[in-house]
């Protein structure tokens, strides 16, 4: 009985529904109020229905009382209640069979009736989505301002990325729907910035900086978050330079950097190795009345360690408390940090008094502090240490993680115990532990680094088929050695393999395989490696530039060299490499004069010469036996804190052996050697040694 009555009070509902659509939408204006008195019918449809729905089901009558207020009501407002009286109950049944009637105006009202019950707003939003009930975007920023309003950031900016990268929806058009239903659902500004983060996660940088700027334009600013969501984004992506022309313009716009926006000063400084600029940027802080936080710290500890500077990371972080009046404290990622500058620099000793201070102070030693110490013994050769200390962390109640293991297992490959290495992986999936693409990527190496290409490749073909091939990494380390190998057509096959599976290839990638075309000398495959590189949208660095000039120099087409080196220096895009690659092709081909003026302009541009510039000098002048001057320009060299390496003396001592008598030789060598060089072993017994005895024997 109960189920024929909610069946009947459906039929009832839908028909009284149609009744009143049909009255309003087939009469003039005016005819029904003056012949239907909606009072009387309210009331006669309220004990109708009566008569077969229990007491609290009665919902229509009451959605629909017409009282003197409401004389001459449309069809929107009529469906619009009777959704909403229905949505509430769920009755998804009921809104199907009334579907063809919902407009978009009429669905957004609905979703902004319901911003206060989220959940049902986007239960209704995700029903017009699968019924396909209309075409139009407008449900859909409605429901991103109910979403963000009620706070709940995740689901909307997945609405938004979906509208960006699945829909092809430009982040301007999205802009301009969220703007047009702003006023109707209510909103706050925090749309705006939600919309900049989701560009951002989606990776649409241009698209990012164009809603923010429209927004300017426009007069409706979006907040200091959404800027510093931006410019998190651009040192993300590496784009430096950028980052301090955009912080600039913010701040000339007037917004005032808040913690996070001088953490983000404070890392680009790190990453520029600007770390004194850094440290004046927490004074700054200090000064403004904006306290640091324990991140703005371990930034510029993090930073003096990987400058190599660990005296002052000691001292920041003794400073920590000082320098922000006890509110500030290390926590166990400023010890890591500094754990992690000791092992980098072979001192495991010093890292491990750290760890000892790290639990003085009540912090308790991590995953992490154990692997940064493994990973520092194991860097040591001391595997046994790492092995050590890996039993101390589960007698801790720690369990190792993936990284432990890859840490270890990639030392092990390193030293060549491929059995070791293969015996804790296998202890590592016992554990339930299991690899990742990081993992494969060392196996990879590893057995490639140990001569046994050919297992690697079946490995990688057996990751591929199972589709646990996450990034480019594998990929790029096979091309590497096959390239190293010569075998080109196999990194052909292999690039192929890339597409087919979805992956797209880096800089990396077709860095290496242009580098190997460059180092064979066939540079019209690696021009046309770098053509298919540009076809992508994938944009070359110096490394490939300069493996491009390499190649040129190699097959002696030196002046083609030298135009893609102009073409660099109006793009501001080298270094000592692409100037030492030039000049050692002006000295292979014989063009001393060249040589030495592509010397001069490197000092004009302010890059340094080393000790590889200085060796290819030296070699030339020697070779076209101008014993003094490759004498004189190695003396130069020393004035310039440049000490000569093994390569400079092989050089000198072997020409001089040839060119010059004995005593000449050996005077070279005690020059040398005084001034710090490491005689290369081989040339000192095959030239030098015998000259010594040879010297002796005829003083006696």
């Amino acid at each position: 009985m109960s189920i024929m009555n909610h069946q009947l009070s459906d039929i009832l509902a839908f028909s009284t529904i149609w009744v009143l659509i049909f009255l309003v939408q087939s009469s003039p204006s005016g005819f029904i109020a003056e012949n239907f008195p909606f009072d009387e019918l309210g009331s006669k449809l309220s004990m109708f229905l009566s008569l077969f729905m229990p007491k609290g089901r009665v919902l229509l009558t009451r959605g629909f009382h017409i009282g003197k207020q409401f004389l001459n009501p449309n069809t929107e407002d009529i469906i619009f209640k009777a959704l909403c009286v229905n949505l509430k109950q769920r009755r998804w049944k009921f809104l199907e069979q009334i579907s063809p009637n919902l407009t978009s105006s009429l669905l957004n009202r609905v979703i902004c009736e319901f911003q206060n019950s989220p959940n049902l707003a986007l239960e209704f939003y995700d029903w017009i989505a699968e019924k396909k009930v209309s075409h139009s975007l407008e449900p859909c920023y409605s429901v991103i301002h109910v979403l963000v309003k009620s706070r709940r950031f995740d689901e909307a900016l997945c609405l938004m990325g979906s509208l960006i990268c699945e829909k092809g929806t430009s982040p301007l058009k999205v802009l301009e729907g969220l703007v047009n239903s702003y006023e109707i659902c209510g909103s706050s500004p925090a749309v705006f910035d939600a919309l900049v983060r989701a560009c951002t996660q989606a990776g649409v940088t241009e698209g990012a900086y164009d809603v923010i700027n429209k927004l300017r334009n426009e007069g409706s600013w979006v907040t200091i978050h959404a800027w510093n969501n931006f410019l998190s984004h651009l040192l993300k992506l590496g784009e430096i330079d950028r980052f301090w022309n955009l912080y600039g313009e913010m701040v000339s716009y007037g917004y005032i950097e808040s913690v996070n926006t001088f953490n983000l000063i404070i890392y680009a400084l790190c990453k520029e190795c600007r770390l004194m600029e850094a440290i004046s940027v927490l004074y700054r802080m200090l000064k403004g009345g904006s306290c640091p936080n324990v991140v703005s710290f371990n930034m510029v500890i993090d930073g003096a360690c990987r400058n190599g500077d660990l005296d002052l990371a000691m001292k920041l972080m003794e400073k920590i408390s000082i320098m922000s009046g006890d509110s500030v404290w290390p926590n166990s990622v400023t010890y890591n940090c500094i754990i992690n500058g000791f092992c980098k620099t072979g001192r495991v000793v010093f890292a491990e008094e750290i760890r000892r201070e790290m639990i003085k102070t009540g912090i308790e030693p991590n995953v992490r502090t154990y692997a940064t110490l493994m990973n520092g013994y194991a860097r040591g050769g001391s595997v046994e240490e790492a092995f050590g200390l890996c039993d101390e962390m589960v007698e801790r109640g720690l369990l190792p993680n993936t990284v432990v293991y890859n840490s270890i297992v990639q030392w092990l490959y390193r030293e060549g115990d491929t059995e070791a290495a293969s015996i804790l992986l296998s202890d590592m999936i016992d554990k339930h532990i299991y690899p990742d693409h990081h993992t494969y990527s060392i196996l990879i190496k590893g057995l490639c680094s140990n001569g046994s290409v050919i297992e690697a490749l079946k490995l990688h073909n057996q990751i591929v088929e199972h589709n646990l091939m996450g990034d480019t990494f594998s990929y790029n380390i096979l091309i590497n050695y096959v390239c190293r190998s010569k075998h080109f057509s196999g990194a052909k096959q292999l690039l192929g393999s890339m597409f087919t599976h979805g992956l797209i290839p880096d800089t990396v990638t077709y860095g290496t395989l242009i580098d190997g075309y460059c180092k064979q000398g066939n540079t019209e495959s690696a021009v046309q490696v770098y053509e298919g590189m540009i076809k992508v949208n994938e944009k070359p660095n110096l490394t490939i530039y300069n493996s491009v000039i390499n190649g040129l120099c190699k097959e002696e087409l030196v002046d083609a060299a030298k135009l893609l080196v102009s073409a660099l220096q109006r793009m501001h895009l080298f270094d000592a490499i692409t100037f030492n690659t030039l000049i050692n092709g002006y000295c292979v081909s014989g063009q001393i004069d060249e040589a030495f003026a592509s010397i001069s302009e490197m000092n004009r541009l302010g890059i340094s010469l080393n000790r590889v510039t200085y060796n290819t000098l030296i070699n030339t002048l020697c070779k076209f036996g101008c014993n003094q001057e490759a004498k004189e320009l190695m003396k130069m060299m020393i004035a310039k804190g440049i000490r000569p390496d093994s390569v400079t003396y092989t050089t000198l001592v072997t020409h001089f052996s040839n060119h010059c008598d004995s005593e000449e030789v050996i005077a070279l060598h005690d020059y040398m050697v005084l001034k710090g060089v490491i005689p290369d072993w081989q040339t000192y017994k095959a030239i030098v040694s015998p000259l010594n005895v040879g010297k002796r024997e005829s003083s006696v």
